[in-house]
């Protein structure tokens, strides 16, 4: 069974939102065995709507529709569905009680632009959003199916899981689809693919990788798909494991797990503490280690010593090296770790210092130039990266640089 993603709104056009509905659709479709053929994101028009719906019918059986019902005038969909499947609005019981009762319960009375939000097209089946005020529709003709539900994710995504997944299911060919995600560090897609090349070549025809990059590493997705298949979950599992045994180093975690949480992991595996010392990435290597839930188990705390006094007078850092070697230096980067551990008296130190740009840049260490270290009570650990890119990206990858370094100093990799 196949499906068509249909978005509707000018703001998704105009740049003003990200269409994150489609991706979390396109995930949850997979699992009950339903492949998305086409995601399509369209504006406020009626003839558009109408000429992209006649296109994607021939080609899928079912057509998720979000966006567009909500009580204003810009918001068409329901009435140009009701155009092209040739009916009318007429007034739903159900869904005006609904409503009713949900302003009522937020003390508040209902307006008539929404009570004319339980006015549906007269052949379409009602799907109740206990979330909000727009009922979903539920079409069917010609032997395919059209869903139009609103464009708030949180409304959709109720409405999916209460109705729209479990009917689907109950009528898709239940083919069988697996995936599996492996999270990669410390190599480039291209680096990444020449290492595990002839693993993927060997790969059975029913199992398919994927690279997908991001800012912390490549992500590779294993998607299998096997009809009736009985052991498709052991097929899997056993070529996860033929990978680790290729780049175990690269590895930090399997599933959607982020660096930074694979790295708390660690931290609390192991029952070691951390502190940062930040310049170039001002912060954003603390967010990102606070920003997993029980972080404060093993993060103790930062300074940000962005400017060269704060390096001085709170750190510690050598005044004499910061006039020789500069604040973008080995020298400077392992005080900054060696002695934020000491100060906060935690297991690990991490420190970053760089010229992230636009400017600050010279001939010896042009923009992009950064240092991070790594010390604990044994030994400190500089390395040099540069990262010739734009300012927030320096910044990123720098951060993810210096969670990795933990990881690897950690594992011993």
């Amino acid at each position: 069974m196949l499906a068509d993603i249909i978005t509707i709104g000018d703001e998704i056009l105009y740049g003003q939102i990200v269409d994150t509905n489609s991706a979390w659709l396109g995930t949850e479709l997979a699992k009950i065995g339903i492949k998305v053929r086409q995601i399509t994101s369209i504006s406020d028009s009626p003839e558009h709507i109408i000429k992209t719906l006649d296109e994607v019918k021939q080609q899928s059986e079912v057509i998720l529709i979000t966006g567009g019902l909500g009580p204003t005038k810009d918001d068409l969909t329901k009435h140009t569905l009701c155009r092209y499947f040739n009916t009318e609005l007429v007034l739903d019981e159900g869904s005006l009680e609904h409503v009713t009762e949900l302003f009522r319960s937020r003390g508040r009375d209902l307006t008539e632009l929404n009570r004319q939000q339980a006015f549906l097209p007269a052949n379409c089946k009602p799907i109740l959003n206990i979330l909000g005020t727009a009922p979903g529709m539920w079409f069917e003709e010609e032997g395919k199916i059209f869903i139009s539900m609103p464009g708030v994710p949180f409304e959709m995504k109720r409405i999916m899981r209460d109705t729209v997944l479990p009917e689907l299911q109950k009528r898709s060919n239940q083919e069988q689809i697996i995936h599996r995600v492996i999270q990669t560090v410390g190599l480039g897609e291209s680096f990444l693919a020449e290492r595990i090349g002839e693993w993927e070549e060997a790969l059975p025809p029913h199992i398919k990788l994927a690279y997908l990059p991001s800012l912390s590493g490549v992500r590779l997705r294993l998607t299998g798909r096997a009809a009736g298949s009985a052991n498709l979950e052991e097929q899997m599992d056993a070529q996860v494991e033929k990978l680790k045994t290729l780049i175990p180093q690269h590895i930090f975690a399997l599933g959607e797990v982020p660096l930074e949480e694979a790295v708390g992991r660690l931290l609390k595996e192991k029952g070691f503490t951390i502190a940062t010392a930040e310049s170039c990435t001002g912060g954003h290597l603390a967010h990102k280690l606070t920003s997993i839930a029980g972080s404060s188990e093993y993060f103790m705390g930062s300074i940000l010593a962005y400017h060269n006094h704060i390096k001085i007078n709170q750190l510690g850092v050598s005044a004499e090296d910061l006039t020789q070697y500069g604040a973008v230096s080995e020298e400077v980067v392992s005080q900054m770790a060696a002695n934020v551990r000491k100060l906060l008296n935690t297991d690990i130190g991490l420190a970053t210092s760089g010229i992230a740009g636009p400017s600050g840049g010279t001939p010896e260490k042009p923009v992009g130039t950064i240092w991070v270290a790594y010390a604990d009570a044994e030994k400190t650990v500089a390395k040099k990266i540069f990262y010739n890119k734009e300012r927030l990206l320096n910044i990123e990858f720098t951060t993810y640089t210096a969670l990795n370094l933990v990881r690897q100093q950690i594992m011993g990799v």
